[in-house]
């Protein structure tokens, strides 16, 4: 018998999104379609961000950050999906099912804190303008990008040290299409309670705090314009309604996955395909969409190549 911090399971085995050929086929072709169509439009909101020197403000700044995230995160799950709906038996290493779950949160982990980086800057813009250029100057931004690039460090290694500790020595099938907490940890031979507890306290208690934090600065914001005039109070419920649907969009399902025990639903695989391939693709475009700036210089951008 093996010691108890011997990892005997080499390779996991994935039991894909579901086992109806027709439903994974019609997922493949939607998944494939927003992959090819909507990363581009990322890659092309970063492009035309660095290109637009009318674009060099904190906002921008960000928004161009939010898109990088996003499309790095893009690349974690969604590419080996698609390849594993042509395999019969999905089978993934340990080594590179520990990877893919700690990129899976380091990513993921900036884009949370990424989000409260942005709602802090649009706080200062709208409810202090006379300080802004001070606060959120260029050595403030890139401070703030560093902090969040360490937080998510932190918090996907703790998870991936909380894992690297358990053993596992019997059955080797993930009920999922990739590679997470949850259902890793089920797998373990022995008594989990206290890791999933410390789990949800990681993942679960950090996400409900920031969408909480997230929904109270944007209701001071709201609270605040309501005397401003006309003009600077449409762009500002604007700017506050985008975030709130991007806010909604990412901590939703994070808290649905991340915040209960441990426990198999027959949502949960649909949730978690909208959060790890559809909603990351769609939060730039979405703030891309209801901006007038950024829309101005993409058709500016796309002209004068057009032009050439």
């Amino acid at each position: 018998m093996e010691t108890e911090n011997t990892t005997v399971v080499t390779e996991f085995v994935l039991l894909g999104l579901t086992q109806s050929q027709d439903v994974q086929l019609l997922v493949f072709v939607l998944v494939l379609i927003f992959y090819v169509i909507i990363l581009p439009g990322n890659f092309l909101i970063i492009f035309t961000i660095r290109s637009d020197p009318g674009l060099s403000a904190p906002l921008y700044f960000f928004l161009g950050n939010l898109a990088f995230l996003d499309s790095s995160y893009a690349f974690i799950v969604a590419p080996r999906m698609l390849v594993d709906f042509f395999l019969e038996k999905k089978v993934v290493s340990y080594r590179c099912c520990i990877t893919q779950l700690f990129f899976l949160h380091f990513l993921g982990a900036g884009e949370m804190f990424l989000l409260v980086v942005m709602a802090f800057d649009r706080y200062t813009a709208i409810c202090r303008p006379l300080h802004y250029s001070t606060i959120m100057n260029t050595r403030s931004c890139y401070a703030l990008l560093l902090a969040l690039w360490l937080g998510s460090f932190a918090h996907s290694i703790v998870q991936v040290a909380l894992i690297l500790h358990l053993p596992f020595c019997g059955p080797n099938q993930l009920d999922n299409f990739f590679c997470d907490v949850p259902q890793v940890i089920k797998l373990a031979c022995t008594d989990t309670f206290v890791v999933e507890l410390l789990m949800v306290s990681n993942s679960g208690l950090l996400t409900v705090l920031c969408f909480l934090g997230l929904l109270c600065s944007y209701a001071v914001i709201l609270c605040r314009v309501r005397g401003q005039s006309s003009e600077g109070k449409r762009k500002a419920v604007s700017t506050c309604t985008t975030h709130i649907i991007i806010v909604f969009l990412m901590f939703g399902p994070a808290i649905f996955i991340y915040t209960r025990p441990f426990q198999a639903f027959p949502a949960d695989k649909v949730v978690a395909l909208f959060h790890t391939v559809i909603f990351p693709l769609m939060n730039p475009v979405i703030y891309t969409l209801r901006n007038q700036e950024v829309k101005y210089s993409m058709r500016k951008l796309l002209n004068q190549y057009v032009a050439c």
